[in-house]
């Protein structure tokens, strides 16, 4: 992993975390846990990055909860 994907994972979890109001490691868990975290944000690093915060995080969101990491 690049620094510049390690910055961007970090991004998404802390954005993650104040939106749905949840502690970093649960957001952390619950994205590694999914499999998202590897294989779509690190994975779409290169794409999902040029998107705005709100977009991202409505596609994170949504993604979790297609995934069942999100009730």
């Amino acid at each position: 992993m690049s620094f510049e994907q390690l910055d961007f994972v970090t991004y998404c979890i802390g954005n993650l975390s104040i939106r749905l109001h949840l502690p970093q490691r649960t957001v952390y868990t619950k994205l590694k846990n999914s499999g998202i975290l590897d294989n779509y944000i690190i994975r779409g690093y290169d794409v999902l990055h040029t998107f705005g915060k709100d977009y991202i995080m409505n596609d994170l969101i949504s993604y979790m909860q297609e995934k069942g990491a999100l009730i």
